[in-house]
């Protein structure tokens, strides 16, 4: 994704994926913490894929990236949670499709940080 603003603390960031068939969706972040190699966290819409739907109204997920110092290395854990506040007929929709995106993006991470 593409995402305009500062990230900061407090600072809401709107952006346009640009995963193929979605280039469409213009998605939006509220930076919720940020600790220097320990914690990024961020509330967002997940899933907010349908142009006919406000997802506004709807409460936020909130995404959670932790650092932890491993033996020989970084831990990376990665939680997403308050699907349960979500609205019953998106909940399933947003949880699966969530889950096979978080597993894709926790690959590509792999990806980069593996020495080449």
């Amino acid at each position: 994704m593409k995402l305009e603003g500062t990230f900061t603390e407090g600072a809401t960031l709107r952006g346009k994926i640009t995963h193929p068939g979605y280039e469409h969706v213009t998605m939006e972040l509220v930076i919720e913490r940020m600790d220097p190699e320990r914690l990024f966290s961020y509330r967002w819409h997940p899933y907010a894929v349908s142009a006919d739907v406000d997802y506004a109204a709807e409460p936020m997920t909130l995404v959670e990236f932790r650092l932890e110092e491993a033996s020989g290395g970084t831990l990376l854990t990665l939680v997403e949670s308050g699907f349960d506040r979500l609205p019953g007929a998106r909940r399933a929709e947003a949880f699966r499709m969530n889950d096979s995106g978080w597993s894709e993006q926790m690959v590509n991470i792999e990806r980069h940080v593996s020495p080449a």
